[in-house]
């Protein structure tokens, strides 16, 4: 069984669009929404393709209208997008994100799987770095062969006792210094993190195109094409490089 896992599309349509894995399965780890400007067609793709999805704390938000303001770095940029993203799906779309499962188990291949968009403890928002011993204090008492996790924007796969953790990255923003969309391939025995090229000028030129302010735009054309949103004399000031983990109680909003 060839088994596609798919996470953080955050409306990015150009590179969402770019994944052209043929498959027997496809899981979705969360996160449809913000960021980007296309949620509609993203939200479509998930419905035809994906045979499990989970809701991560953007579609959580999207649909539910939470309203973030003030902040710095990527909780600014999730202020600043998400009126685009309530403004741009409608009735059918938010109810789709609202009624997706926090975690899911499920039986494939003859493996159990966990999905889950953060960690088995809190499913929404903490964040879990690709280190065993976080891990295995996470997976106490969680009786799967394979949990499936998202929301760091940073790919991994890594065995923890008798339990493979993995992590796909992102599709539509990823974090770790690396533009190109993330994905990964369970065949048998085999996981592939794996990388494609997309048209990022396109997400680029959507993301100019939009009434968004100037600064969020700035600071995602330079997260499409570099995969970091670094330090900048403060402008863009979201802590730390984003190719470094940030702190296990921060959320990676």
């Amino acid at each position: 069984m060839r088994i596609l896992i798919v996470s953080d599309i955050h409306a990015n349509w150009p590179a969402l669009s770019a994944v052209r894995e043929s498959c027997d399965v496809c899981l979705f780890l969360g996160d449809l929404v913000d960021y980007g400007t296309d949620p509609v067609p993203c939200i479509d793709w998930v419905r035809r393709n994906a045979h499990h999805s989970i809701r991560g704390n953007h579609d959580h938000g999207a649909a539910h209208g939470v309203t973030v303001t003030g902040g710095i770095g990527f909780k600014y940029l999730t202020g600043a997008t998400r009126p685009l993203t309530r403004q741009a799906i409608g009735e059918a779309d938010r109810r789709f994100l609202a009624e997706l499962p926090v975690t899911k188990a499920l039986t494939l291949d003859g493996k159990r799987f966990l999905l889950v968009h953060a960690t088995p403890r809190d499913p929404l928002d903490e964040v879990a770095p690709a280190d065993a011993a976080f891990w295995a204090r996470r997976l106490d008492g969680v009786e799967a062969d394979i949990v499936c996790t998202g929301h760091t924007h940073q790919q991994y796969a890594i065995e923890v006792g008798h339990t493979l953790v993995i992590n796909p990255g992102s599709i539509g923003l990823p974090r770790d210094g690396d533009p190109r969309a993330g994905y990964v391939v369970v065949e048998g025995t085999q996981v592939a993190l794996k990388r494609v090229e997309y048209p990022v000028d396109e997400a680029v030129r959507a993301v100019e195109a939009s009434p968004l302010p100037d600064k969020a735009k700035e600071m995602l054309a330079t997260v499409y094409r570099t995969g970091t949103l670094p330090l900048r004399n403060g402008s863009f000031g979201n802590g730390q490089p984003t190719n470094t983990l940030p702190g296990n109680s921060t959320p990676a909003t």
